[in-house]
């Protein structure tokens, strides 16, 4: 299959036409327009400093269902322990640039450049992108990122500079998401941890076809925040 250079204009060939690799398109730009084009038909960028941008929709597809979260009992207690404080959207910026920055196993650098670092802060103060983060008193030391789109949040990148830090915020925030009635988890492509946590890849298929379901709800706009007890779900929504 062909890859597609992109112009100017924000539009994309069918995910269905990607390469093997999942490869579909080269080029274009991080424009806020493009980005949620993009992942509402179930397209992602993923490239490295230097190269163009590139755009995948790779098959099958690493999804998680809120209701197929699966917590190991060791992770259950150290989230009762209560060693760390989750919160939502208060430093996004430093979640994406430690995400960059934390050292993964067997992976070179980083394919989160400056590019990409500032189109995402610009898709938070829009209110479409959010993070999820754990502090040990007032240090930041884990935390995840991503985008929401109607019932569906689609998953970015992760960092934990704490045993099971960026594990306590995942399992947070997807107890979150199930509590707005998202229902749809993208977590791109395989990877064992994720896969311990109860993702499952689907066929591409597929997921576009609930993809697309999933886009009819509302799209939780704006920063969230974790509600206190007794207050319901619409106290954490932002405002449109």
């Amino acid at each position: 299959m062909p890859v597609y250079e992109l112009s100017d204009e924000a539009i994309f060939p069918k995910p269905e036409e990607a390469e093997e690799s999942g490869l579909l398109a080269v080029g274009g730009d991080l424009r806020p327009e493009r980005l949620l084009l993009a992942y509402s038909m179930g397209i992602f960028p993923w490239y490295s400093q230097g190269q163009p941008i590139l755009w995948f929709s790779p098959d099958p597809r690493m999804v998680l269902l809120p209701e197929h979260l699966h917590v190991s009992k060791s992770l259950r207690k150290q989230i009762a322990a209560g060693r760390y404080e989750v919160r939502f959207d208060t430093a996004f910026a430093r979640v994406v640039r430690a995400c960059a920055e934390v050292p993964r196993p067997d992976q070179e650098g980083t394919w989160i450049t400056l590019e990409m670092e500032q189109a995402y802060i610009k898709l938070y103060e829009l209110g479409f992108a959010h993070s999820a983060e754990a502090w040990e008193g007032e240090t930041l030391v884990g935390g995840l990122y991503g985008v929401s789109l109607g019932d569906c949040f689609f998953g970015e990148s992760m960092f934990s500079l704490r045993a099971d830090a960026s594990k306590v915020a995942f399992v947070t925030l997807v107890r979150q998401l199930a509590s707005l009635g998202i229902e749809l988890i993208d977590c791109q492509v395989h990877t064992d941890h994720l896969e311990r946590f109860g993702a499952e890849e689907w066929p591409r298929a597929k997921f576009l076809r609930v993809l697309q379901d999933a886009l009819q709800g509302p799209t939780r706009r704006g920063h969230w925040l974790l509600p206190p007890i007794g207050e319901t779900v619409e106290d954490i929504e932002g405002e449109a």
